[in-house]
């Protein structure tokens, strides 16, 4: 199943194309359209019936559009500690201090 975005990505058009589609295949029973299926709040687009109206085969599209997920950490790793997610950039306030210093004479 997919996205009506990873659908339209598929099939080379643009976003606001492939919802006008789906509301076309809703509207006309089915009869023209982009195929979807409602799955409560959502409408996902069957890849079998998007490869069925294309008469091609798409499976191989999906890096393109999809590249595949990063891998979990494993579960040897140790978790990083509080402070060590953030990377500071910029000094501490306490290191800029000295930048509003009268200049020393030599």
């Amino acid at each position: 199943m997919l996205t009506i975005e990873e659908a339209g990505a598929l099939l080379r058009i643009g976003r606001t194309k492939a919802y006008a589609m789906a509301r076309e295949w809703r509207a006309s029973g089915g009869r023209s359209g982009l195929p979807v299926v409602d799955l409560g709040s959502v409408l996902r687009v069957p890849l079998k019936a998007l490869e069925e109206m294309t008469g091609a085969d798409l499976t191989g599209e999906l890096a393109r559009i999809a590249p595949p997920p990063e891998p979990a950490p494993s579960p040897s790793a140790p978790a990083p500690a509080a402070n060590d997610r953030l990377h500071r950039t910029r000094p501490r306030p306490s290191d800029q201090a000295g930048l509003f210093d009268p200049p020393k004479a030599s």
